[in-house]
């Protein structure tokens, strides 16, 4: 029997700090050794618990007394400074912290939005982007991938998919990164200035509807029987560009250095373009970019892996970690190295249950068709750093580097 399994209470406190965040796909191997469930201190000092176990992590993320209603845990919250749950200068009163029923009804509202027919439809557009982005590249030399390509092909499409103008496009792009960042001195100003685009933005389709997911979100809000608020309005809204764009971003930066740090596996994916759907699993699960779930908090006292966990205490589940420890479809063994051909790599990079992340089709679309056009419109490409010394995002639930400086050549 393990240490953990004999007093889970008494291993280390794990620290997520910028410095665990950098090297976490090492850390995590080494908390997986030692059990899959330890204290663990989260951003602003908050002290709670990490899931770092695949089946323990199935189990924490449809507990029925883990929820994300935060009352239990509002006075630790409330002393570190924490906001990001809260309505009106949070991301609160949208799907992702509400329980059911709340829950089950603001999901329905957005749902109409990510079916598999709309998402297909999205293909041409998305592909387009990819390809004017590549275009607007000088045709060799050395740039910022991630300024270049990978952030602005997913702000692009969700800006364009909720009707925010294209002179905002700049703004929302540095205002949902800095929002997730929460030890960031950014992350309170960008909250503020999020909430305030998007309600002059509401207030600008009510006046003039559009096609577009505002306008329609606008049209439920102002229904007689109400079955929108305008907090939750906002808040959706709120949702949809930060997570809806962010997750994305950094999904294509840690696939594309997960490939620099793989040439073997880059030169696999050119020379077989149709592996790039699979291989996106493979970097779901390798890597990635929302690397931790969002909180929930225990709505009562309960048992989670052996430990006690008093009402009030925050668990979080290590998405990024539960993919390298999760059964693989072909039996074989828990999988470390990156693998492209890997047939069907199990992860829960989308969360698992209730919360199981809306946008995942067109997450999924996105990464497909940005991978398969810079392999195939970009035929040299290389580290113009070395890959030990990139700046990652210090806090918060996203993983990602900052900046990738690349050396290229367009086919």
């Amino acid at each position: 029997m393990s240490l953990h399994e004999q007093c889970p209470s008494q291993l280390p406190t794990v620290v997520i700090d910028p410095a665990f965040k950098a090297d976490s796909p090492a850390r995590y191997a080494e908390l997986r050794e030692l059990g899959p469930l330890h204290p663990a201190e989260f951003h602003l000092g908050l002290k709670g618990w990490l899931v770092v176990g695949y089946d323990l992590a199935r189990e924490a993320l449809t507990h029925p007394a883990l929820l994300k209603d935060a009352t239990p845990a509002a006075e630790a919250l409330a002393a570190a400074g924490y906001v990001l749950h809260q309505p009106s200068v949070g991301l609160g009163a949208q799907m992702m912290e509400a329980d059911p029923p709340e829950h089950g009804r603001l999901r329905r509202l957005a749902a109409a939005a990510f079916t598999p027919r709309r998402t297909a439809d999205m293909a041409p557009r998305i592909e387009r982007i990819a390809h004017d982005l590549i275009d607007a590249m000088p045709p060799s030399g050395e740039i910022d991938l991630v300024e270049a390509f990978n952030a602005p092909l997913p702000a692009t499409v969700i800006a364009e998919l909720l009707g925010i103008p294209r002179r905002h496009h700049l703004d929302f792009r540095r205002w949902s990164g800095q929002a997730l960042q929460v030890a960031s001195p950014e992350h309170r100003p960008a909250l503020a200035a999020l909430h305030g685009l998007l309600a002059e933005l509401v207030a600008d389709k009510r006046r003039h509807p559009q096609d577009d997911l505002l306008s329609a979100l606008v049209a439920v809000r102002d229904q007689e029987d109400g079955r929108l608020s305008e907090e939750e309005l906002v808040g959706t809204a709120m949702m949809l560009v930060v997570a809806g764009h962010e997750s994305t971003v950094h999904l294509l930066g840690n696939s594309v250095l997960a490939l620099l740090r793989h040439p073997e596996q880059l030169r696999l994916l050119r020379e077989r373009p149709e592996l790039v759907p699979g291989a996106v699993e493979e970097f779901l699960r390798h890597d990635t970019s929302v690397e931790r779930s969002t909180s929930r908090y225990a709505a009562r006292d309960l048992e989670l892996g052996g430990a006690p966990i008093p009402r009030g205490s925050m668990v979080v589940v290590a998405l990024g970690s539960a993919g390298h420890d999760a059964p693989q479809a072909d039996g074989g063994e828990v999988p470390a190295a990156l693998d492209v051909t890997r047939h069907a790599p199990r992860h829960l990079s989308f969360g698992h249950g209730i919360h199981y992340c809306l946008g995942a089709s067109l997450a999924r679309l996105e990464a497909t068709i940005a991978l398969r056009t810079l392999l195939s419109r970009v035929p040299e490409l290389e580290a113009a750093a070395p890959l030990d010394s990139l700046d990652w995002i210090g806090s918060g639930i996203i993983r990602g580097v900052l900046s990738l400086p690349v050396r290229y050549r367009i086919g």
